[in-house]
């Protein structure tokens, strides 16, 4: 198969969508991998590393849209690229088309084979593909929520972890999935006093189980959250329905509830977000002030640490790609349920149920196209 990797075009979007040495896997199993000229250059990999591995160079993105039968990327298509994919196109990336209908519908026109990693399922009914951005993501919220809660930067002032005589800050995080279970480690271990809240009892008692009631555990409740984002400091946002929208599980009228440079740090950004009055920033300007409340609303969070994050997407996505170039996709789904809750889109057809539900889109069975 003839694999091409074009550079990221989301504002400051570093990532790549495979590494000189992820490259080199396919080059091996005997396919053609065409790299956008400077494509790694913000992960740190020189053309010359790609050529080495066996890859070839092209000078831009229409070049490496127009020779290859597959391409991988990092985030979704945007707008520049809608002209360049063209029908029966294997698109290998995160999508997000619950929070994006022109995108559904663009994919939808075109004819694309949209395989998007956020909805593959592993073996162990998790989502292997969307697990390490997300442990990143949990991360870089505390980070990034710590910053925001510094006076200079529009927050209350507040240390997170405090000192000897001095509370710490109050984080809550709505979500105790893999971005709340990494927010939460995080938060803890710079010992700030945290709440996590969700609706899963079960995920609840892993919780209390690991940190042996030094976090707190919370029914998610509207009544819960009223009081739980009054008391705090920093509010991370980690729920997730995977493949549709978010709910919003801070209502607008919610923040006359909360503390005058009290910080949101909404990582469900990418599929709409938990608070209803989050939008989409970039990392150049990630934060707004809204009713007091500073909003931190990065749709690619992981995008600033690059180098990590590029390795981490690529171990995960690695396999599933090869079995794609290896036995053809359509072979490939088949051989593998869980890959093919990945297919969203098939030649005009949408196969993510989520999403048809959403937009009142007809919806097709990946099992009736395979």
């Amino acid at each position: 198969m003839i694999i091409g990797v074009p550079k990221e075009i989301k504002k400051h979007e570093y990532r790549v969508g495979l590494t000189p040495y992820h490259a080199k896997s396919y080059v091996a199993c005997g396919h053609t991998v065409f790299i956008q000229t400077k494509a790694g250059e913000g992960s740190g990999y020189a053309d010359a590393d790609y050529e080495a591995a066996g890859c070839r160079i092209l000078p831009d993105a229409e070049a490496v849209y127009d020779a290859a039968q597959m391409i991988i990327k990092v985030k979704e298509p945007l707008e520049p690229e809608y002209a360049l994919m063209r029908e029966g196109q294997i698109l290998y990336t995160y999508f997000h088309l619950a929070a994006d209908r022109t995108l559904t519908e663009v994919c939808l026109k075109k004819k694309i084979i949209a395989v998007a990693y956020e909805t593959i399922v592993g073996k162990d009914g998790r989502l292997p593909c969307l697990k390490p951005m997300s442990e990143i993501a949990g991360r870089l919220a505390i980070q990034e929520g710590a910053k925001y809660l510094e006076k200079p930067f529009g927050g209350r002032g507040v240390l997170l972890g405090g000192v000897p005589g001095v509370l710490p800050a109050n984080v809550l995080i709505l979500g105790a999935g893999v971005v709340g279970q990494n927010a939460c480690a995080m938060a803890a271990g710079l010992h700030a006093d945290v709440t996590i809240a969700d609706i899963s009892i079960a995920a609840l008692t892993n919780i209390d189980n690991e940190y042996k009631g030094r976090v707190k555990t919370l029914f998610n409740t509207e009544g819960a959250v009223i009081e739980a984002i009054s008391k705090a400091d920093l509010v991370i946002g980690a729920a997730l329905v995977p493949g549709a929208a978010t709910p919003h599980i801070i209502k607008k009228e919610y923040l006359k509830y909360m503390k005058k440079g009290s910080v949101i740090v909404d990582v469900a950004i990418d599929q709409g977000g938990c608070c209803e009055t989050s939008h989409v920033t970039y990392h150049d300007n990630p934060v707004y002030t809204y009713e007091d409340i500073v909003h931190y609303c990065v749709g690619n969070m992981p995008g600033a640490v690059p180098f990590s994050s590029t390795l981490a997407l690529n171990n995960a996505t690695l396999s599933y790609g090869l079995s794609i170039a290896n036995k053809g996709y359509r072979t490939a789904l088949k051989e593998d349920a869980g890959l093919a809750l990945g297919l969203n889109c098939h030649l005009g057809k949408l196969t993510c149920r989520p999403v048809a539900e959403l937009y009142n889109i007809e919806y097709t069975p990946a099992s009736l196209i395979l």
